[in-house]
């Protein structure tokens, strides 16, 4: 704060101005009158010098105050800031706070040491009260169950994963807090996990392993049934339950499977004879009705045959009765009859014409087309036969899987393998000269050369129809060794 000018003393005395100070000069009555004038400004003068240190007092006192006033509302906001870091505790979604060290009265009119704050925030009293915290977050738990006996007597082992969490009901929430406060999670798993297991050798004893394995889901909806009453007793929640794998040390389970497979391919070779057996049906019976168009179609042409025979009969007569009515004409009139009998003739001529070919060919016409209807039926039926057997073919195949391929060509392979045989009589070769030198293996190359050829036809059958005989007789003799291989080669 500055420091307030100093003033010349100009003044004395309350502002008079002392004469006897000056020199003395010889006063006059002007002199007199400008001493008085001189007087009066310097009081004003004195006067307005005083004004600017009384105004810049005030200034530093209203500075004074405004200071003050801030530094005590700065220390009121920190008190209000340490009471609530203090006092307020902010609480997560994922976790409860446990405020104990006063009696609180729950909904149910019980007098309990401690309340549950499930989320948001909440003041507490320190020193009285105390505040815990506790995770309520999900705990994945893995249950392995060994040796647990099914109905019936059969052991299973059993893999299951578990999502378990402290439950948020207010009326459940109370046994967790009693019996895991303070203590790790993973004394938690390991309680959850031995009631996880317990229970779930109570259930599998009360169901067979085909109902164990098939039917997962009612199997863990059972055992989710079962676990809840005990984790509720626990304060704790069971989210999610699910059964990851069904085995067992004696091969029970691969056995049913093996005999549903059986029974499988035992249900495709019937349905594909049964099919057949219709195929074959439908065949005759197509056979059978073109056999009917062409008896048909052969009848029909047997009575034109039979209409052509009788026109060329009337034809005959008529010529006859003709010739002989002429004749007796002739010896009245000859040139007239004469006349009249090259025109008859020429007529004649004409009808024999039309009987010998033009009606032969009208009915050689009409039965070449009914021989061509039977024909183009029969072809017609048999195409129907042959698609209808190759649809159910299809349908048995889609419906027997991907063995379907492998059980027909099991069923032709006699058939493949008797014409891969004939194939090296086929050779025509009169003599074989073998040339040995002296170590015996040109016998053994010349006993090879007909497997060889074998060989060789099966691989361009393969390369040409896709058709892969031996290693499907290798895929099928490692599949089922009961059959011997020997008679797959013979």
């Amino acid at each position: 704060m500055s420091e307030p000018i100093s003033q010349p003393n100009l003044l004395s005395n309350k502002g008079s101005f002392d004469v006897s100070d000056q020199p003395n000069y010889p006063l006059t009555q002007t002199n007199s009158s400008r001493s008085a004038e001189l007087n009066k400004e310097l009081g004003e003068f004195a006067q307005l010098s005083l004004q600017p240190a009384e105004t810049q007092q005030a200034i530093n006192t209203s500075q004074v105050a405004l200071g003050g006033s801030i530094f005590l509302t700065l220390i009121v906001i920190t008190a209000v800031i340490a009471f609530l870091k203090a006092c307020l505790r902010i609480c997560k979604p994922n976790e409860i706070l446990i405020i104990s060290g006063r009696k609180y009265k729950q909904p149910d009119g019980r007098e309990v040491g401690y309340r549950v704050v499930f989320g948001g925030r909440a003041l507490v009293i320190p020193i009285i009260e105390q505040v815990e915290r506790m995770d309520m977050t999900t705990m994945p738990i893995p249950v392995e169950v060994s040796n647990s006996y099914a109905k019936g007597g059969t052991p299973l082992n059993i893999q299951a994963i578990a999502n378990v969490k402290v439950s948020s009901k207010r009326n459940i929430v109370g046994n967790a807090i009693e019996r895991f406060l303070g203590r790790n999670r993973s004394e938690i798993r390991r309680v959850v996990r031995e009631t996880l297991e317990g229970n779930l050798r109570g259930v599998v004893a009360n169901l067979t392993p085909e109902q164990v394995n098939e039917d997962r889901l009612n199997f863990a909806e059972r055992i989710a049934e079962d676990v809840a009453r005990d984790l509720n007793k626990l304060g704790l929640q069971l989210d999610t339950l699910k059964v990851q794998s069904v085995t067992d040390d004696m091969g029970y389970l691969s056995s049913i499977g093996r005999r549903q497979i059986a029974k499988i391919v035992r249900d495709a070779e019937i349905a594909e004879a049964e099919a057949l057996g219709q195929a074959e049906r439908i065949e005759a019976d197509c056979q059978k009705r073109a056999e009917m168009f062409k008896s048909q179609a052969l009848t029909i042409t047997q009575q034109k045959q039979n209409e052509l025979r009788k026109i060329k009969a009337e034809l005959d007569q008529r010529s006859k009765s003709e010739e002989e009515r002429t004749a007796a004409a002739a010896k009245e009139a000859r040139a007239r009859a004469e006349q009249q009998l090259q025109t008859v003739r020429a007529k004649l001529e004409r009808l024999r014409l039309q009987a010998d070919e033009v009606l032969p060919a009208e009915a050689r016409r009409e039965a070449q087309a009914l021989h061509a209807k039977g024909a183009a039926a029969e072809t017609a039926e048999n195409a129907k036969a042959a698609a209808a057997v190759n649809e159910m073919l299809a349908q048995v195949w889609q419906e027997t899987g991907a063995s379907s391929n492998q059980i027909f060509l099991l069923q032709q392979i006699e058939m493949i393998l008797k014409e891969a045989a004939a194939i090296p009589d086929r050779m025509q070769l009169q003599n074989i000269n073998v040339v040995d030198n002296g170590d015996g293996k040109a016998i053994a190359s010349l006993a090879n050369v007909y497997p060889e050829v074998v060989r060789q036809f099966l691989d361009q059958v393969k390369q040409t129809l896709g058709i892969d005989v031996i290693g499907t007789l290798n895929s099928h003799s490692i599949a089922s060794p009961d059959i011997p291989t020997e008679s797959l080669k013979s």
